[in-house]
């Protein structure tokens, strides 16, 4: 191969290499955290990034813990009320054992590990604004949920 020709495959290739790396940084960092709640659901299991369950019109919402697959999930992954309203996490039994933690420095809840199908925990939501929450052992797996309170 000549030096013409080596220079041109080499220049080919250190384009190809930019326009590729451009493409993913561009587009692919602001994707990651767009969507409702700054995509922390897109890091959860069971939920469509799109999905907020809405129910403001109800007085208590019940949360399935350990559904899914492998039992690593929230259903609803994300729901919607009205401050007052008392969300009941019930488990399934499935996926091991399961808790319910606040994602803040100082939790609003923290439920007790517990594996056992039936156990319920419940927290009184009071105060507008949105909590993350999720399973300490099975964070990493996504077992995220979102509680976002409306203000009336």
């Amino acid at each position: 191969m000549n030096t013409a020709t080596r220079r041109q495959l080499l220049s080919g290739i250190g384009a190809t290499a930019v326009v590729g790396v451009a493409g993913c940084t561009s587009q692919g960092a602001e994707t990651a955290e767009s969507g409702p709640y700054d995509g922390v659901l897109r890091r959860a299991n069971n939920v469509d990034a799109e999905s907020v369950t809405d129910r403001t019109d109800a007085e208590s919402v019940t949360v399935t813990v350990g559904v899914g697959e492998q039992g690593f999930a929230f259903d609803p992954a994300a729901v919607q009320v009205s401050p007052g309203t008392t969300v009941t996490w019930e488990w399934t039994g499935k996926g091991g054992g399961h808790n319910v933690v606040a994602d803040a420095e100082d939790p609003a809840f923290v439920s007790e590990l517990r594996a056992e199908a039936g156990y319920t925990f419940e927290h009184t939501f009071t105060d507008p604004g949105v909590y993350t929450y999720y399973c300490s052992p099975h964070r990493g797996y996504g077992m995220i949920g979102v509680v976002e309170v409306l203000a009336e």
